[in-house]
């Protein structure tokens, strides 16, 4: 009869114990992981590492220790700003030994200047360049964060930044008179996965639909 009492004296502290951890893990843990995920949302993605960091998750993480809100370049005065009105800080000055905030740029490789040494593909964090050994590579336009990485590897110099079409396309979809809600249905209906009311507005600029894949387009109504 005592070792049945113990029995259960033990089996009952034990699922007392592990009901105590898991109320702890839900009350502490989940904080401090979604205060990390609104941060990482606040930050441009580009993975540059030029905050100091290897990318910007791991900045995240360090702004939620304390770490300043100011080290950003891609990101700017309107990344520090959502910081600050997120964290209740004060807004900073763009901290200059991280870099100067330059507008969303798109790296393009000089295709028939490629010797096919994948040093750049290496370098890119977010895998936008595509290519092999001796083959020519090119950088997926969509992916490309223009974070510069893959221009120093780059043994004979055929890698530019350019300026990224897509602020200059949401400018214009903004102001655009057509009365598109913009609900994104279209967006995930399209098997292609391309934006068709941006396709359809842009038809007639080359350098844009160039930008948003209209040769991919299928037509399929």
């Amino acid at each position: 009869m005592n070792l049945l009492t113990d029995i259960l004296l033990l089996t009952g502290l034990g699922a007392f114990s592990a009901l105590l951890l898991v109320i702890t893990r839900d009350r502490l843990e989940p904080k401090t992981t979604s205060l990390i995920t609104l941060i990482n949302s606040q930050l441009p993605q580009t993975q540059c590492a030029q905050c100091g960091y290897p990318g910007c998750k791991p900045y995240a993480e360090a702004i939620a220790d304390g770490e300043a809100i100011n080290r950003c370049p891609p990101g700017g005065e309107q990344t520090i700003t959502a910081l600050a009105n997120l964290l209740g800080r004060e807004p900073l000055a763009l901290n200059d030994e991280c870099g100067e905030f330059t507008p969303p740029m798109l790296a393009v490789i000089r295709e028939e200047e490629c010797i096919g040494c994948t040093l750049c593909i290496a370098a890119c964090p977010v895998d936008a360049i595509v290519g092999a050994h001796q083959l020519m590579h090119t950088v997926i336009a969509s992916d490309c964060t223009g974070c510069d990485l893959c221009r120093d590897p780059c043994p004979v110099d055929c890698i530019d930044l350019v300026k990224s079409p897509h602020e200059e396309i949401q400018s214009e979809f903004r102001e655009h008179s057509i009365p598109c809600i913009n609900c994104g249905q279209c967006n995930e209906a399209c098997p292609r996965d391309l934006q068709p009311q941006l396709l359809y507005w842009f038809r007639e600029n080359g350098e844009q639909t160039n930008a948003l894949n209209l040769d991919n387009c299928i037509v399929c109504g």
